[in-house]
């Protein structure tokens, strides 16, 4: 019992430490970047807003979210708070500005993060044609993976081509270097991350796991996954020179071992320092290599964050 107690009040201690960390780098660096004052008139159509034919795809910074479908997951107030990462449906996550979505799901094509479960994945679907119909020039990466510990759902990327044949944009390296423009009027690259299932092959309608990485490290603690995700992204080449994207998640982990287990009050704890992260990656030289930004709970200033970046290097000012 004492030997708990003592752990616990080392936890304690270092989580204080961890957050004084972060609070100290923002009172003494601030989190001004080029770009950082932008704010899109039409959050819905940003990319279209920035002019698409000089958008071009490696020069974007992707706003994305964590376990994107996790809005309804769980039984209300009971489980759901232990895996809800965002609050807003799919079609609302667009609609703010969101361009990267993470999709986990089981066996009967059902969402699911962990053990829980909620909506199918046709809801998914539904949300993103629904945007894209209404909308002309936005293109949406989505990522669909089977969950750690479950099946792949039989012939899932039938199921896939057959809901999204018309929009998507096939596996092709040179997809990077190309402007939105060229690539419309298709507007979704679609990645396909089974556990056993045949892996989508290059020139298909799918893209194959190896075009969105990143190094997700599962920590609570908020300055210790800041600088995990500065170190692993500075060893990346630029976003110009690489041919998959790169993700970097603004987020921490509730583990096991802590008393509060709850998502939100957790993942807070970095969740404010988005704006800090983009300028510490100025004050390091890895800014061009900054490429999807994640998050959970997704709000407009993170997105605005992403977006006004972007603006800054399309008009040569980062």
């Amino acid at each position: 019992m004492g030997s708990t107690v003592s752990t616990q009040v080392q936890k304690r201690k270092a989580l204080a430490t961890e957050k004084k960390v972060l609070c100290d780098l923002n009172q003494s660096c601030g989190c001004d970047f080029p770009g950082g004052d932008y704010r899109p008139p039409d959050r819905k159509a940003w990319m279209a807003g920035l002019g698409t034919e000089k958008l071009h795809i490696n020069k974007i910074v992707w706003p994305g979210t964590h376990d994107s479908a996790t809005n309804k997951i769980g039984i209300p107030f009971v489980s759901r708070p232990f895996a809800q990462c965002q609050s807003r449906s799919i079609y609302s996550q667009l609609m703010l500005g969101t361009r990267v979505l993470d999709i986990r799901i089981q066996e009967d094509r059902k969402v699911c993060h962990g053990i829980l479960v909620t909506y199918s994945v046709d809801v998914v679907i539904r949300d993103i044609k629904k945007f894209l119909l209404e909308t002309e020039k936005e293109i949406v990466i989505l990522e669909i993976r089977t969950e750690f510990g479950h099946q792949d759902p039989p012939d899932f990327d039938k199921y896939l081509v057959d809901q999204l044949g018309e929009f998507l944009i096939h596996q092709d390296d040179h997809v990077f270097r190309k402007t939105v423009e060229e690539l419309l009027p298709r507007r979704i690259i679609c990645i396909w991350k089974p556990r056993t299932s045949p892996h989508p092959k290059a020139g298909g309608p799918l893209w194959s796991a190896g075009h969105l990485t990143d190094n997700w490290i599962d920590t609570d603690l908020p300055s210790t996954k800041f600088d995990s995700n500065m170190k692993h992204l500075s060893e990346q080449p630029p976003a110009s020179s690489r041919n998959y994207f790169y993700r970097v998640e603004n987020t921490v982990t509730p583990k096991a071992d802590n008393p509060i287990l709850c998502v939100k009050p957790v993942t807070g704890r970095i969740h404010g320092h988005s704006r800090l992260f983009i300028s510490q990656c100025f004050a390091k030289g890895c800014a061009d290599r900054l490429q999807v930004l994640s998050t959970d709970f997704i709000d407009e200033d993170f997105v605005d964050a992403c977006i006004g970046l972007t603006h800054a290097r399309i008009e040569g000012k980062a």
